[in-house]
């Protein structure tokens, strides 16, 4: 069993990493995660951060990794909102947009051109907007009976916090689903969209990738539902009793970070 884990750990050229509950929690470090991006680097391996988390942009968390004494650029990170941007100049160019989102999100989707309304969308977006207010639920959800289409960053149920979960995009939309009978087009992990995105961004082999994170249905599921590697770590949502009925078989199980880069040293 040890063998396995080493051997998916060594076979891997580029760890694609989560964030909320697999590096840091809140705005403490996990133990040994910095250590384990030096192995990575030592051994000529890559990693990219890659969240769902879409309250915030980019260089929101290039700004807080640096308060954690990890330095990295924009081509070391990735978020959902990044994806969303992507596919909406993609598959609805011109489109106008009723957007939940923080004002970071907003700010993001104006810097690429994606026009903003508050009046009759073309789409109605949803986010993890921690400014989520009752008139913003009830104007998507007036804009989505009236044929606006709808899609959302991620399908995080709950956000991993120092004091425990917070409601997260996915509770929203379920919010919204219940009043409209409709269900959004995600982006963010597990979707392909995200993955595809990854290794176009990278040049990564897919069978050379892995997804690293703490919850099976996003993290683990990205890698494992589109031909890479899903590596589950034990410092966040998901428990080693989980993995009995879970849905998603992560291919590798590892108690956090720490643990991934001591097997990876020997």
């Amino acid at each position: 069993m040890k063998e396995q884990r080493v051997s998916l750990l060594e076979k891997t050229e580029l760890f694609v990493l989560d964030m909320d509950g697999t590096f840091y929690l809140g705005e403490r470090i996990l133990e040994g995660a910095l250590e384990f991006l030096q192995t990575l680097k030592e051994t000529g391996r890559r990693y990219l951060f890659f969240t769902n988390n879409s309250s915030k942009s980019s260089e929101s968390y290039i700004e807080k990794l640096r308060r954690m004494d990890c330095s990295i650029d924009s081509s070391q990170i990735m978020t959902s909102g990044d994806v969303m941007i992507e596919y909406l100049k993609h598959y609805y160019p011109g489109k106008t947009v009723y957007l939940l989102g923080t004002p970071t999100l907003c700010e993001s989707f104006q810097k690429a051109g994606i026009p903003l309304t508050e009046e009759r969308p073309n789409l109605v977006v949803v986010g993890f907007d921690t400014t989520l207010t009752y008139h913003k639920l009830e104007r998507a959800c007036s804009y989505i009976r009236d044929g606006a289409a709808f899609l959302a960053t991620h399908l995080d149920i709950n956000c991993p916090t120092e004091n425990g979960f917070i409601p997260d995009c996915g509770s929203f939309c379920a919010a919204i689903t219940l009043s409209t009978g409709k269900t959004p087009k995600y982006v963010g992990k597990p979707f392909p969209e995200t993955v595809e995105m990854i290794l176009e961004k990278t040049g990564a082999a897919r069978d050379r990738t892995a997804f690293v994170g703490d919850r099976l249905y996003t993290d683990v599921a990205a890698g494992v539902n589109n031909g890479a590697a899903g590596l589950l770590v034990l410092t966040g949502e998901t428990k080693r009793e989980d993995l009995g009925h879970a849905k998603v078989r992560p291919d590798g199980v590892y108690l956090s970070l720490k643990e991934m880069g001591e097997l990876l040293r020997g």
